[in-house]
């Protein structure tokens, strides 16, 4: 597929790694925010848009849930990425020569065990792809970034020491945005439904919204609560479901979840990823 797709950070982001994997043939477009990203996609600078949603090391990524439902654009893909920290240097630097390492906070917190063990100092940066770009910047060898192999080969630095997070099993999983909804496609390793909803105001609503799932035989993977509008009374969930809403027990749920909601919206409707299981 050729085009562009938006991703949020600085070109080497593990954004950015995640275009290069799920749609290799598609020019990526670094933007500063989450917001610039969804927003190249409505005013047409970019055909996708690749936005992280969780982790498996630290949860949920802040904001995401917040933009998605109101952003125009619907899922038409999901994509799981291995996170592989590496610590880069500029060329020739040693192991022995890194005394501080910049990243971002999150993968600061995720390679503890490795800088305590090699008595490296952890320094906070803006992102990961960005501290990479400075390290190159300053060309100093005692000054070290955690990032991925991607960024060291844009901004020419060593990988002095690969793979150096604490959990192994570190995945991010991404969504890949499009203007327009593709609800033909069936995915080999089935089918995802996202949506948002709110429940009326009666008593046990969310219990008896959630039954029609457990009573048709529907899995729900996903189900999470936020606040809308700064509001303590108005609660949104966010919801993941497997199976197409074509299908017969998706559809009988969504129509009982429909007679105990106030606001229901499809974010989208996508091939579940073979890493899913």
């Amino acid at each position: 597929m050729t085009g562009r797709i938006a991703f949020q950070g600085e070109p080497g982001a593990y954004s950015h790694q995640a275009c290069r994997e799920a749609r290799p043939g598609m020019e990526a477009l670094p933007c500063a925010t989450f917001e610039d990203a969804i927003e190249a996609v409505r005013r047409g600078e970019a055909d996708l848009a690749m936005l992280p949603v969780e982790n498996s090391t630290y949860g949920r990524v802040a904001d995401i849930h917040h933009l998605l439902p109101d952003s125009g654009l619907h899922i038409v893909d999901e994509a799981f990425v291995r996170v592989h920290i590496n610590l880069l240097a500029v060329r020739g630097a040693l192991i022995g020569d890194i005394r501080r390492a910049m990243s971002h906070t999150v993968l600061l917190g995720q390679c503890r065990d490795f800088l305590r063990q090699n008595q490296i100092q952890g320094v906070t940066g803006a992102d990961t792809a960005g501290s990479a770009k400075l390290v190159a910047a300053t060309g100093d060898p005692s000054l070290g970034a955690l990032a991925s192999e991607l960024a060291g080969e844009i901004y020419g630095l060593d990988i002095i020491a690969r793979h150096i997070e604490d959990q192994q099993n570190n995945t991010t999983r991404f969504l890949i945005m499009s203007r327009e909804p593709n609800l033909n496609r069936r995915g080999d390793a089935g089918m995802m439904t996202t949506l948002v909803f709110r429940v009326r105001n009666i008593p046990a609503a969310l219990y008896k919204a959630m039954g029609g799932f457990a009573t048709n035989g529907v899995n729900l993977t996903k189900l999470e609560s936020y606040m809308v509008d700064g509001s303590f009374s108005a609660t949104q969930f966010y919801a993941d479901i497997e199976g197409h809403p074509d299908d017969r027990s998706v559809r009988l749920a969504l129509e009982e979840l429909d007679y105990f909601t106030t606001h229901m919206k499809l974010l989208g409707v996508y091939p579940a990823d073979q890493r899913r299981r």
